[in-house]
């Protein structure tokens, strides 16, 4: 005999015993506040019909009492105790059967939930694995056009010279790209691994800023350094990840050039504080919706803002959890020109922990 089967004895046997305890004492003598066990037990296991049945049955065995065996006098009081043992016992199945739809809802939905947990895994594992073997012929393609290039299989014209200058770049953006994705994905499943040396914040920004001088004087726009509330070069000093922080900076330096008109001017902003090594970066582009602050730095979102080219959404995410994992803060914020306060660009900042040399 299975264990549902054998409910229904159960119950009838629990309601057997309360039953014989009511006609065998007097009616004053009040046993059916039990029946609410037999009840709890028919709407968990056997569900809604059977605990309407078995409330009912309970309802009347207990007014029944009132009657029968009906050698006594009953007193109001009595029966008072009798109606109110009754209203116990319905709002009683009346709770069990929403606690029961409660549940049930609570499970489905958590069953939804983790269906969409697992899938939602399958297609990061799927997105990891197809950009991991994506990497492959974009290497490839990438080593032929420098053999064309270098004239390995025969002069190349000045105007073929262009095009394979252009197919490389194009290239070499695409596996930029998907490195950045990898890195996403990996981080997120594994955690940023840094290899951690006291660096220079000062000479790391200016390089990342010269890598980036050919696509600024594409967009013919002006990139400057300023150092605070100094004058002069100065040293911040951090414990980071040279290169993790190298693409942070070249991160935040292509969302300002994307951002810029011609003949725009973006400064960075190297400022030492007590405690933190703070790097600003300013443009002068159309700034920030309010309603996009929230979502700056979440996975593949594209602001709205007048940009001169497209990004993946990736680049202010993988900045987020770099800054983070060097124990900093990262954030973005309107510039306001003064006087009159009118919103004239945005500015991206991050600030890091300083390291006492």
């Amino acid at each position: 005999m299975s264990l549902r089967s054998g409910i229904p004895w159960l119950i009838t046997v629990l309601f057997v015993g309360i039953f014989t305890l009511e006609f065998l004492t007097p009616p004053n003598y009040i046993f059916g506040y039990f029946y609410i066990g037999p009840i709890l037990l028919a709407n968990s296991r056997l569900g809604r019909k059977a605990a309407i049945i078995a409330t009912i049955t309970a309802v009347v065995l207990t007014l029944l009492n009132l009657y029968i065996p009906g050698n006594e006098i009953v007193e109001p009081s009595t029966i008072a105790s009798r109606f109110i043992a009754a209203i116990a016992l319905i709002v009683t199945a009346l709770l069990s059967d929403r606690n029961r739809h409660y549940e049930s809802a609570i499970a489905q939905q958590q069953s939804k939930l983790q269906s969409q947990t697992q899938l939602a895994q399958l297609r990061e594992d799927f997105a990891s694995t197809l950009t991991h073997d994506l990497k492959t012929p974009i290497l490839g393609a990438i080593e032929t056009l420098k053999a064309f290039q270098v004239e390995q299989f025969g002069a190349v014209q000045p105007a073929q010279k262009k095009v394979l200058d252009t197919l490389t770049r194009s290239h070499q953006t695409s596996l930029q790209l998907l490195e950045t994705l990898l890195d996403v994905y990996r981080n997120d499943a594994e955690g940023l691994k840094l290899q951690l040396a006291p660096l220079d914040l000062i000479p790391l920004a200016e390089e990342s800023a010269s890598t980036l001088l050919d696509l600024a004087a594409a967009r013919r726009v002006h990139i400057g350094f300023s150092y605070g509330a100094s004058d002069f070069r100065q040293s911040l000093w951090v414990n980071g990840d040279a290169l993790q922080l190298q693409r942070v900076f070249v991160n935040l330096l292509v969302n300002a050039i994307n951002h810029s008109h011609r003949g725009d001017r973006i400064e960075v902003v190297l400022e030492s504080q007590p405690s933190h090594q703070v790097v600003k970066i300013l443009d002068t582009g159309a700034g920030i919706q309010p309603d996009e602050f929230a979502h700056l730095f979440e996975r593949f979102y594209q602001g709205r803002g007048d940009r001169h080219a497209k990004g993946s959404g990736l680049g202010l995410y993988l900045s987020r959890q770099i800054i983070e994992a060097h124990g900093g803060s990262i954030w973005a914020e309107n510039r306001q020109s003064h006087p009159g306060g009118v919103t004239k660009g945005a500015m991206f900042g991050f600030r890091l922990p300083v390291y006492l040399v």
